[in-house]
């Protein structure tokens, strides 16, 4: 299906980047398979993570909730997954991290994982936007040094 949206795609005038965004829950070997797939139907990269279905580490009356879980508790697998597919791939496409990201810290751990950009959802709601400013500052000053 993802070659068949890559094949419309290119086809057209002006093709528009594809991005796969995969779920932290993957392991290692489907994983591996994503890599594979980003790298034969050559989309513009992945989104990694979405949110899990994992209630590991959930401090919470609603660990029986269903649907996905955002925020947080993300903030270790997601940027474990970034760094496992930056790395097994060679750097061979973006990946854009996402998960879990409430602090600056949190931002540059996923940039230095291996993420090209990043993106807050999560973390925004709950931080406001003095977190992208903190962001920003944190990568300037890693820069300046």
């Amino acid at each position: 299906m993802l070659q068949t949206l890559q094949d419309l795609n290119l086809a057209r005038t002006n093709p528009k980047p594809i991005l796969l965004k995969i779920a932290p829950d993957l392991t290692d070997e489907q994983l591996l398979d994503i890599i594979d797939i980003v790298n034969t139907t050559k989309i513009a990269g992945v989104i990694a993570t979405n949110t899990t279905i994992s209630r590991e580490g959930l401090q919470s009356d609603n660990k029986q909730e269903m649907g996905g879980l955002s925020g947080k508790s993300l903030t270790s697998r997601a940027t474990e997954v970034i760094r496992f597919l930056s790395q097994k791939s060679n750097q061979s496409f973006p990946i854009i991290g996402v998960g879990g990201i409430h602090s600056a810290q949190d931002a540059i751990d996923k940039l230095e994982a291996g993420a090209s950009l990043v993106q807050l959802y999560t973390g925004f709601i709950y931080e406001g936007p003095a977190l992208v400013k903190a962001i920003n500052k944190k990568i300037l000053e890693l820069k300046s040094r």
